[in-house]
């Protein structure tokens, strides 16, 4: 537009008009006259307002994204939840590989023996009786256990049942000081009653004061009369120090236990004794030595060396 009186007129008309506009809509309030055309204009020209500065304007998408930070941090939140779950989870599966592993161990053991066993579950450590080593499982005279019955893992000798209630049956350990179990040597059929001493390896007496034994050799239980509280062949342990034999009618071994007892979970408790004893059909095989390396050195004289009768 050309800058003449004429348009110079116009701008100052249009400025007297947006002033008395500007006047009646803020006197008429709420209730203004121009509040309907103020209205129509938002609606229609919202939209592309709001897209126009939204793309321009770089503190409001700031703002924004602060604010929808919220719900990606929620978002992120439930993830790790979810991830910390699935660890859970297969730890899980990792637990029950584990059982599993005990099981089989165990059912091998079993089927080696011929015992008739019930799978049980340690779900408590340390019965009321006071401070003395003993374990609770979940199985108890609805299963058919018993009093003086003889529990086993896949590893051996547990111990013997002492108390039994409708679902549930108290077990002292081996290695308790009031548990004793009379035991056989394998090979030299040595026998002899071994004692538990606690965290210590289990104290043995031998009958025979002059029986050769030696670091290594291991023990089974020798059984009770009508097999109660021990079947025979159950693995007892390896002996790990032997006493001196000071000429008496007996002699001291200590033997170090095949069964873990501060981490026991499945174990079985025999319902049914062996038709015979299998003596030491249940011992795993013997550890093979590791073979010494020899090493050979081979000396390859140099050019400068002096030959036979020769001096250099």
């Amino acid at each position: 537009m050309r800058d003449t009186r004429e348009s110079r007129l116009l701008l100052v008309l249009l400025i007297a008009i947006a002033f008395a506009l500007i006047t009646v809509d803020i006197r008429g309030g709420q209730d203004s006259p121009v509040d309907g055309a103020r209205q129509a204009a938002a609606t229609v020209f919202g939209p592309i307002e709001n897209g126009v500065s939204s793309a321009v304007d770089p503190v409001g998408n700031a703002v924004a994204a602060v604010r929808d930070s919220g719900d990606r941090h929620d978002r992120i939140a439930q993830l790790e939840h979810d991830n910390v779950a699935l660890k859970a989870k297969l730890g899980s599966d990792d637990r029950n590989r584990s059982r599993l592993k005990q099981l089989d161990k165990m059912i091998k053991v079993a089927g080696e023996g011929q015992y008739g066993i019930k799978g049980a579950e340690v779900i408590a450590i340390g019965a009321a009786q006071g401070f003395s080593w003993t374990v609770t499982l979940d199985v108890g005279a609805n299963d058919g256990v018993k009093r003086d019955m003889t529990v086993l893992n896949g590893d051996g000798l547990v111990g013997r049942v002492t108390t039994v209630g409708p679902n549930t049956a108290t077990v002292l350990l081996a290695n308790d000081p009031d548990f004793t179990v009379g035991t056989r040597m394998e090979s030299s059929d040595e026998l002899g009653f071994a004692s538990g001493q606690g965290d210590r390896p289990l104290r043995v007496e031998l009958l025979n004061g002059k029986a050769k034994i030696k670091k290594g050799d291991r023990l089974v239980t020798f059984g009770s009369q009508a097999d109660k509280p021990f079947v025979p062949g159950v693995p007892v342990g390896v002996v790990s120090r032997v006493d001196p034999s000071g000429g008496g009618l007996t002699r001291t071994i200590y033997v170090k236990p095949f069964v873990s007892f501060t981490r026991l979970d499945i174990v079985g408790v025999v319902v049914e004794a062996p038709s015979s004893d299998p003596r030491d059909t249940v011992l795993p095989p013997k550890p093979k030595p590791t073979p010494t390396p020899t090493v050979t050195v081979t000396v390859t004289p140099s050019e400068s060396a002096p030959i036979d009768d020769q001096q250099q």
